[in-house]
């Protein structure tokens, strides 16, 4: 058996709030969604890169205020665009971490928290 990789699931009550954030805010495309009916809860993957994020309004699939930790090459010029866009919610710093790191994190509308960073060693 090998681990091929890890797909976070956030909890979300706003389909459109979480839209606005992921894909015009922090730039992670739709890949597809999902409901068993049209009045139903809303699941549906987006992705960065490699990356990819479940969101879901499914009340059982997790809870709010989780965290995740996204490591990328470029952390600056991602931070730079981030501000440039000048959104409401979220004015993220650029942080120098104790243990060699750079960090950029943003809370969404519903209290997840992702850490964006650089490893400095490398």
């Amino acid at each position: 058996m090998t681990a091929q990789g890890i797909i976070p699931i956030f909890r979300i009550f706003d389909e459109k709030k979480a839209k606005e954030f992921y894909l015009d805010y922090l730039g992670f495309k739709l890949d597809w969604e999902h409901r068993f009916e049209p009045d139903l809860p809303l699941y549906f993957q987006i992705s960065m890169h490699d990356i990819q994020i479940h969101l879901s309004e499914h009340h059982g699939d997790c809870s709010p205020g989780a965290a995740i930790r996204i490591e990328m090459k470029g952390l600056e010029p991602f931070h730079r665009k981030l501000l440039a866009k000048q959104y409401n919610y979220s004015r993220p710093g650029l942080e120098e971490t104790p243990w060699h790191a750079r960090e950029c994190c943003v809370i969404d509308p519903f209290s997840n928290r992702i850490v964006f960073y650089e490893n400095l060693d490398q």
